[in-house]
């Protein structure tokens, strides 16, 4: 199993008060096993990776399998501590044809982008951004967080589109966590984040058909799996499930075969998250904060990043993240 974070959370280093939330390379070095369940494909064992002070979990993408329906990546950061007067600040960077999505578990965020967002992001809460033919957005404490200190945790994630969709104009959707779908079963609480699921559809306007639900099970509930999408994983963030004959811990995201029928089973409280969609036709290439299903593109916003042709955040404009090499 790969390294996992203590339930106390760890504590921010002030150097990544400069840093990205991401690697030029980003492909993951989770270990890959084949299951002996007929209705689980692969686990991926995420790995713990520090970005300059902030560690993070990564399962996507791996080596064995880049990809879950729309998901092209997938962190888990924290939980760790940031102490008051320190804060975190991810300068702008940018991004191609492709959705984020960030769901945090605990803290806040201040999410601002070229478009002219200026929104905070709490538990609960779903940022979806498009990318489309290229928006520059930055991440950072609030000042109440920079004050006071708090704790972080939670997920982010990149969505491929749709070939023919990624070079629309891009956009920034938030949604209150009240307004997220919620359904109850049998001791599990369920919250679809995007897409559509147990019958639900949650208002993040997707671009394919996507499966996004954060599961919460109480010791001893079972749940059944929605059927519905094509591709499908679950992530364990805490706590322990069987499904299929296979325990999954934290840190442990299980693929499931196109068409099973199975439930997970928690011996103890546990927060899951389930992920997938439809399959997206072609290859697609990732370099440090850009997808596209091109190389050709990604290497012209490479050098439009290089030469300063993308837009600028009003009100942060002074710093940026240099591009990478490679």
């Amino acid at each position: 199993m790969p390294k996992v974070l203590p339930a106390k959370a760890s504590r921010l280093r002030p150097g990544y008060a400069r840093r990205a939330m991401s690697d030029p390379h980003p492909t993951s070095d989770a270990a890959c096993t084949e299951s002996p369940s007929p209705a689980i494909e692969l686990l991926i064992e995420a790995r713990s990776r520090d970005l300059g002070g902030l560690v993070v979990r990564r399962a996507l993408p791996a080596i064995a399998r880049r990809r879950v329906g729309p998901f092209v990546f997938f962190d888990e950061m924290g939980p760790f501590d940031v102490p008051p007067g320190v804060g975190f600040d991810v300068r702008p960077h940018p991004h191609i044809a492709l959705a984020t999505v960030t769901y945090l578990f605990d803290g806040e965020i201040l999410h601002r982008d070229s478009l002219g967002s200026n929104q905070t992001i709490r538990p609960g809460d779903v940022n979806w951004m498009v990318a489309g033919k290229g928006i520059v957005h930055s991440e950072r404490a609030s000042d109440e967080g920079r004050r006071a200190g708090l704790r972080l945790h939670g997920i982010q994630c990149w969505v491929a589109v749709p070939t023919e969709l990624e070079e629309i104009d891009p956009r920034f959707e938030h949604h209150p966590s009240a307004s997220i779908p919620s359904v109850s079963r049998a001791g599990a609480s369920l919250d679809v984040i995007a897409g559509t699921a147990f019958g639900e559809r949650s208002p993040v306007g997707v671009l394919s058909p996507t499966l996004y639900v954060h599961a919460r099970l109480d010791a001893g509930a079972s749940l059944p799996l929605d059927v519905e999408h094509e591709e499908r994983a679950v992530y364990v963030v805490s706590g322990e499930v069987a499904c299929d004959g296979c325990v999954l811990r934290p840190g442990t995201l299980a693929i499931l075969r196109p068409g099973a029928t199975l439930e997970v089973r928690a011996s103890e409280a546990s927060r899951l998250l389930l992920l997938g969609g439809a399959r997206l036709e072609g290859e697609r290439h990732l370099f440090w904060n850009f997808v596209s299903s091109s190389k050709e593109r990604l290497e012209r916003a490479k050098r439009d990043w290089a030469e300063e042709r993308f837009p600028t955040i009003p009100g942060d404009d002074q710093e940026r993240i240099p591009l990478p090499p490679g």
